[in-house]
């Protein structure tokens, strides 16, 4: 994966994937969620809200989760586990730059 430096890809080694089905995933908060990790969750939010190919992004706090229902056509659903997980693959770099270029915008 890209040695790009982001606050932003940090907070996503602190999800894991619960639940998925091409066009549909559901992401947990793994492990302790520090006050400062807060900001980056937001951040991680607003830019997975504009990336193309994201239709909704549902939160519940709660459960420390959310769900992203996305379009399979535009993010391949192979990214999700690979991108998460740091392994370094065509399809997680193309969602890492995805999330950077939004982050950016």
């Amino acid at each position: 994966m890209s040695a790009i430096p982001s606050p932003l890809l940090g907070f996503a080694r602190q999800l894991s994937i619960a639940h998925h089905i091409p066009g549909r995933i559901r992401l947990k908060i793994s492990g302790p969620f520090p006050d400062e990790l807060l900001g980056e969750a937001r951040r991680f939010g607003k830019a997975l809200g504009a990336v193309a190919g994201v239709r909704s992004i549902g939160l519940n706090a709660l459960a420390r989760s959310c769900t992203i229902e996305y379009d399979a056509r535009a993010i391949p659903p192979a990214a999700w586990s690979s991108f998460l997980s740091g392994e370094a693959t065509a399809e997680s770099e193309h969602l890492q730059r995805l999330l950077l270029d939004a982050a950016r915008a």
